[in-house]
């Protein structure tokens, strides 16, 4: 539930470059960043993640894996994208094209970028922001919408901006310390 109040686009620019501090295999920083304020696109989003989300809900979602999102309170309607003043759209680049034609090989893109966008979301949320990952499966509209080269593989969106004052967040509880880790001393 994001509120309509405006975030500078400078807000948006320093956590971008906090995420690009992030490390990465042989330091190839295989992360693409697409920061819209844009209405339209947005709109256009949001379009195409419902599309793939309602057959998600409707048709290819295992029963168990519904049951697991019931307590989340989520569906096929993804009124966070239009309503956040910002998404960004992070996309994996598996590989850089070089000047020769030659195609120089990323590593670690997956648990790089991974880590770029945990950089990138505690930037946002240590500035005031609420944020949250969207992950449409599949999400291949997104580089066609984002117009991104076919090196570039669509990762994840996220809305970015202020929470409504009505805003609600499933109570959800965390892992107590003893289930997610253990101390060899």
């Amino acid at each position: 539930m994001f509120s309509p109040d405006p975030i500078p686009r400078e807000a948006i620019e320093w956590a971008i470059r906090i995420a690009g501090t992030a490390p990465s295999g042989a330091h190839r920083q295989p992360w693409f960043f697409v920061a819209i304020s844009d209405p339209d696109m947005k709109q256009r989003i949001r379009e195409a993640a419902e599309k793939e989300e309602r057959e998600f809900y409707e048709r290819k979602a295992p029963p168990e894996w519904l049951e697991a999102l019931a307590p989340l309170g989520t569906d096929f309607v993804k009124s966070h994208l239009t309503d956040a003043p910002w998404l960004i759209v992070i996309f994996r680049r598996d590989y850089e094209p070089g000047p020769d034609g030659v195609r120089r090989k990323n590593y670690y893109m997956t648990e790089s970028v991974g880590i770029a966008v945990g950089f990138l979301i505690q930037a946002l949320h240590r500035a005031g922001f609420a944020t949250l990952t969207h992950t449409p499966a599949p999400m291949t509209f997104l580089r066609e919408i984002c117009r991104r080269p076919q090196n570039e593989k669509p990762f994840l969106i996220l809305p970015v901006g202020y929470p409504t004052d009505d805003c609600v967040v499933p109570d959800l509880k965390r892992k107590k310390l003893a289930e997610v880790a253990e101390f060899v001393e």
